[in-house]
């Protein structure tokens, strides 16, 4: 495995750690946000190199389709074409197999597209071959995706699925021979503690680089959330990184770290900056509030970041209310920034001993 994960301290059993593949370096816990088609929304490499990323998060069903992973490949990969030298994780789309509800089989999905209307077939090797094709650092295997709530027998063949799909995903990428790449299995079962224990053990038995947990934060109370979450991590190896996909509410990072989990992804972030929904010290504020219209202040006296030092609630403001496209590309920088920030915090509580500290504090505003 050319993924090699070395723990630097730990807080119980939360870690933070320094994870070493054929690109470079990147430390946990590390928040990846989302660059669907190959972008941050609004934000370019340049912008992702001045907030300190160090993975970012591409979509394999999206850059098939426009403008094609041949088309990225011919461009250097999505590192050339993107012009971001960081780390690169892909999804495999199966999130839009959660989402998008295409037909599903035993051998892989079949989608309309969101484009043009015109179909077509993933399979869990076609996955491979197209995450290959855009040379992602790291990439997931397709999975299914339960909707929750389901019935246990509907999670029960999704699981069933997953499984199947990961042990091909596996032999076609080590039928790759790319030693510089690294693939990480999913694990699924809904909120059934039982039914993660049996992914996981599953998916540890295929062997991979990697493991995330998938099908949770999708909005099922997060009392169902832990147990589910708890019963996949005590199964998944310590030496290895591991992925709570899709989760990026502040108090929600706190409590997955302080249970072992390493990676996010997600773009609650820039969705919310878009639309001038602010992360703070003091909890969200949303920006479009008259009150904010002749504010000197910053977005966050307590935050260090660009946008803090030059702008005030009332210009960022006033840009929303004006459509400039400049106002949603700020906040987002505002947002990616705050959120990088938490992590380091984080990082620096783990070696300190004091997580549980910096989660009664946030939970004082983030607790809703």
């Amino acid at each position: 495995m050319s993924l090699q994960l070395q723990v630097d301290a730990t807080d119980g059993a939360a870690r933070t750690a320094t994870v070493t593949t054929a690109r470079g370096r990147f430390s946990t816990p590390c928040f990846m946000p989302v660059g669907t088609r190959g972008s941050v929304r609004t934000l370019s490499a340049a912008d992702l190199e001045l907030l300190g990323a160090e993975v970012v998060l591409g979509n394999t069903y999206h850059l098939m389709l426009r403008p094609g992973a041949d088309v990225v490949a011919k461009l250097g990969g999505l590192h050339g074409f993107s012009g971001w030298d960081g780390h690169v994780l892909t999804d495999s789309g199966g999130y839009q197999v959660f989402s998008l509800r295409p037909r599903v089989d035993d051998d892989g999905a079949t989608f309309v597209s969101t484009y043009d209307g015109s179909r077509h077939r993933l399979t869990p090797e076609g996955a491979v071959d197209v995450q290959v094709q855009l040379g992602s650092d790291i990439q997931m295997v397709l999975d299914v995706c339960s909707p929750l709530p389901s019935p246990r027998d509907d999670i029960r063949r999704d699981l069933e699925r997953t499984a199947l799909w990961a042990g091909r995903a596996r032999k076609a990428f080590l039928d790759h021979g790319r030693d510089d790449l690294s693939q990480f299995g999913i694990v699924q079962g809904g909120v059934e503690p039982d039914l993660r224990t049996e992914s996981a053990e599953r998916t540890v038995a295929i062997g991979f680089d990697g493991y995330a947990v998938g099908g949770l934060s999708v909005g099922e109370k997060r009392d169902e959330t832990y147990p589910a979450l708890e019963a996949a991590l005590a199964v998944l190896p310590t030496d290895r990184p591991r992925y709570f996909m899709g989760l990026g509410d502040p108090l929600g990072l706190v409590d997955a770290v302080s249970r072992g989990v390493d990676l996010f992804d997600c773009v609650l972030p820039t969705r919310l900056g878009r639309h001038g929904t602010m992360l703070t010290s003091s909890g969200r504020i949303n920006l479009r509030n008259q009150r904010y219209a002749a504010d000197p202040a910053p977005l966050d006296a307590a935050c260090g970041c660009p946008v803090c030092a030059r702008w005030s609630r009332g210009y960022l403001r006033h840009l929303l209310g004006v459509n400039e496209p400049t106002g949603p590309r700020l906040l987002t920088l505002h947002n990616v920034w705050w959120t990088f920030d938490l992590v380091r915090q984080m990082r620096s509580a783990i070696r300190d001993g004091t997580l549980a500290e910096l989660r009664d504090a946030l939970a004082e505003h983030w607790a809703a």
